[in-house]
Parts: structure tokens; C-alpha cells; sequence
């Protein structure tokens, strides 16, 4: 094609292999996009199977409950007909004890007993003692024969219970996580006041988070200070002090308060010989809240260092110098030019030692007794000894809700594009 001077093209640019150009330069577009996903193929292959799963795994198993519907499916059939009033007739009693015989023989009633248990206390035991005695009968009638095994099958309640755990998606371990039930009636009411427990551990644990989080920031603020402000040579020393615990084990560390807390410890010994306390009176300072207090506070005080040793680096000296020159007061000077300069680091700090000591499980596990453990010490109980894993998924969600809540407000009070970490 040949262009003379002056005169625009007639037809489509073409390169250098023949084919038009805005042709070309989208398959050019298109092949470093698919090799820029190549490269990030792997990470989010490894976000996929280690975050995303298992979160849409514990929002599963918090709604899941195939246990009861699977082994009773006859008895939850007849019991739709049922009023919820009085006992059901000799068809649903009929239809149980046939089905517990079999859940038996197939090795499941265990696992029905302890399911319906978890709701109503007693049920493990009395589905055990019936299927023992109705194996031997031959004939009914079901219902006499039920009641006289034990006068709780004439209870509404235990049917109530059925009929309602049969469901094979149910909120109710989200009702039991926040110490609320299903009763009788349909209605939903709170437990009682003896079994309300995880109200006072989610109010306890955000209290200790909050109470860890202002530590952190009260202890960290002129530590970072230092750094930013140090000569390079002390501020490196006091850098690697910060950083010293990272290169050890938690386990180890949180071991450690045990041995400095503890009656016979080193600070009551210290305390002693100063003579702030007497022998007979020292401090218990170790499985309580006073001990997760003091060891997460150490363990998580880096995480609070960090973010706002990297925003206080960035402030230049001459705000503090042109504040005094026109006539501020140091103090003035600090709390009116300074510090509002370092609230992307406090609320990055904040936010990062609230997550992660809202979810904290080793520490309190260890250092925490009966009035410091936090909400993951039940989590993990209902995961390994209750073998509750739908509570303790009810529980985790619930957890998770709260996390993205509060990382939702510090973005509409901070930003999130104002966090630095470091």
C-alpha cells in the first residue's frame, strides 16, 4: 500500500506480519494476560485450598445436620402430621423404636443420641436404655411399651426435640452459640440462665482483646517513637530487641509466664524480697486474666510496634520545629502536629492486635485458667473432645462475622488504603 505525502491511509495499518495491527495488539494484550495468571496461578490455587475452602467448609458444617434425618427418616415423616401438642399416636412410637433398632445394628444410633442430646440432656441416655429393652419385643403396641421403659417418652418435649433436629439444615446450633433455643412451642427463647455461657465468653473475649489492644498501643507508641527518632545505630539495637521474639517459639514463651507468674515464680520472688508482699501473700498472677493479659500483651506488642514505627518514619522533623517556632509548647506540639500524623499506624496496629487476639487459642489455653480462656478455647473443646463440629463452626462464623464488621468500620472511619504494616 503505498501512502503519498499529505494523505491519510486508505485502508487499516498492518504489522509486520501481515495482519491488522488493533488485531495484533490484542492478541499481544491477551497473551500477557493469561501469562500474568499463569504466574499468579499457584497463589491463588494455595488461597483457594487453605482460606477460601475451608471457611465455606465451616459455613457448611454450621448449618449441616444429616445425622438425624438419615437414620430416622420413617419417624420424621409421621411426625409432620404431628400438632406438637400432647404426645404423637402408636405409629410415630412404632416408627422409632424400629429405627433405633436398625441405627443400632448399623452402628449410627451413637451418633443420633449424641446429636439429639446436644439439644435436650438425657436423650443419649434414654435412647440407650430403650433400644436395650425394645429389641425383645416382638409386637406392639410401641407406645405403652416406650412409656413403661421410661416416662420421659410421654414428655412433649423429647418429641418436640425430634421433630425439630430432623431437619437436615438447621440455624439452631447458631441459637445455641449465642445461648438462645427453640422451645416446645416453635418460639424462640433464651437458654437458662445456668447454660448461658457463650454470651459471657464472646463479651469476654472482646474485653480482653480491647484491654490487649490499648496495652499494645500504650507500650508501643513511645518504643516506636524511639525508633523513628534514635540515631541509626540505636535504633537498629532497639529494632532487633523488637524483633527477638519472633525467633522464638510461642510455646516457649507463653511457657516462660508461666515460670515468671506463677506463686513461687520469679516476679512474686522479686516482689517478696523487695517486701511489697509477704510470703503468705503473694500474687496470683498465672491462670486467670491477669496472666493472658500480661503474656498476650508481650506476645502481640511487635504487631503493634511495627505499623506505626513505618508512618512515624515518614514524618518529617520540621513539623515539630515549625510548630515550636510559632510558639507551640512541646506537649502542644506533639499532641496537636504529631500524633493525628500517626493515626493510619494506630488504626493499622489496632486493627492487626484485635484480629489476632480476638482469635488467640495457645496463650489462654496455657496461661488463662477458668476467667481468662476466649471463645477459641471452646471452639477448639467442641472440635476435639465434644466432637460438636457444627457449634464449633456456628461459634467460628460467628467469630468471622465480628472480624469483618470491625475491619469494615476501621475502613469507613481510617480507609483501608491508609493501612501501612511496615
Amino acid at each position: 500500500m503505498t501512502v503519498d505525502a499529505g494523505t491519510a491511509p486508505s485502508g487499516p495499518i498492518l504489522a509486520a506480519d501481515g495482519t491488522p495491527l488493533k488485531v495484533s495488539l490484542r492478541k499481544a494484550q491477551r497473551v500477557r494476560k493469561l501469562r500474568a495468571f499463569a504466574l499468579v496461578l499457584p497463589l491463588l490455587a494455595f488461597v483457594l485450598i487453605t482460606f477460601i475452602l475451608p471457611i465455606v467448609d465451616m459455613l457448611f458444617r454450621s448449618v449441616d445436620n444429616p445425622v438425624v434425618a438419615r437414620n430416622l427418616p420413617i419417624t420424621l415423616n409421621v411426625l409432620k402430621e404431628w400438632d406438637g401438642t400432647g404426645t404423637p399416636d402408636e405409629t410415630a412410637y412404632a416408627a422409632i423404636a424400629k429405627e433405633l433398632v436398625e441405627a443400632r445394628e448399623n452402628k449410627e444410633m451413637g451418633k443420633v443420641a449424641t446429636r439429639l442430646n446436644f439439644e435436650t440432656s438425657g436423650m443419649r441416655s434414654l435412647i440407650g436404655k430403650s433400644v436395650r429393652k425394645i429389641r425383645r419385643l416382638k409386637e406392639g403396641p410401641y407406645k405403652e411399651a416406650l412409656i413403661k421403659i421410661d416416662k420421659r417418652w410421654a414428655n412433649t418435649e423429647i418429641w418436640s426435640t425430634i421433630k425439630r433436629i430432623g431437619a437436615p439444615y438447621t440455624h439452631v446450633q447458631y441459637l445455641a452459640a449465642l445461648d438462645m433455643k427453640t422451645q416446645p412451642d416453635g418460639s424462640v427463647g433464651m437458654q437458662p440462665e445456668d447454660r448461658q455461657i457463650y454470651g459471657q465468653i464472646f463479651m469476654r473475649t472482646l474485653w480482653i482483646s480491647l484491654l490487649v489492644t490499648g496495652f499494645c498501643l500504650l507500650l508501643a507508641y513511645p518504643v516506636s517513637y524511639l525508633l523513628a527518632t534514635l540515631p541509626l545505630r540505636y535504633s537498629n539495637l532497639l529494632m532487633v530487641m523488637v524483633l527477638l521474639p519472633f525467633w522464638t517459639s510461642l510455646l516457649v514463651r507463653t511457657t516462660s509466664w508461666i515460670v515468671l507468674l506463677q506463686r513461687n515464680g520469679v516476679v512474686n520472688d522479686l516482689l517478696v524480697w523487695v517486701g511489697i508482699v509477704g510470703e503468705d501473700g503473694r500474687i496470683q498472677m498465672i491462670y486467670n486474666q491477669t496472666g493472658t493479659l500480661v503474656a498476650m500483651t508481650q506476645i502481640l506488642l511487635p504487631f503493634m510496634i511495627l505499623p506505626l514505627y513505618s508512618v512515624m518514619k515518614t514524618i518529617s522533623p520540621s513539623y515539630m520545629r515549625a510548630a515550636r517556632s510559632l510558639g507551640a509548647k512541646p506537649a502542644t506540639a506533639f499532641v496537636r502536629v504529631y500524633m493525628p500524623q500517626t493515626a493510619a499506624g494506630v488504626g493499622a496496629g489496632c486493627l492487626l492486635v484485635f484480629i489476632l487476639s480476638i482469635g488467640y487459642y495457645i496463650t489462654p489455653a496455657l496461661v488463662g485458667g477458668q476467667s481468662g480462656t476466649m471463645i477459641s478455647n471452646f471452639i477448639a473443646y467442641h472440635m476435639k473432645s465434644s466432637l460438636n463440629w457444627s457449634l464449633a463452626a456456628a461459634l467460628g462464623t460467628i467469630l468471622l462475622a465480628a472480624v469483618l464488621v470491625l475491619y469494615w468500620l476501621y475502613n469507613k472511619i481510617v480507609g483501608i488504603d491508609n493501612m501501612k504494616l511496615g
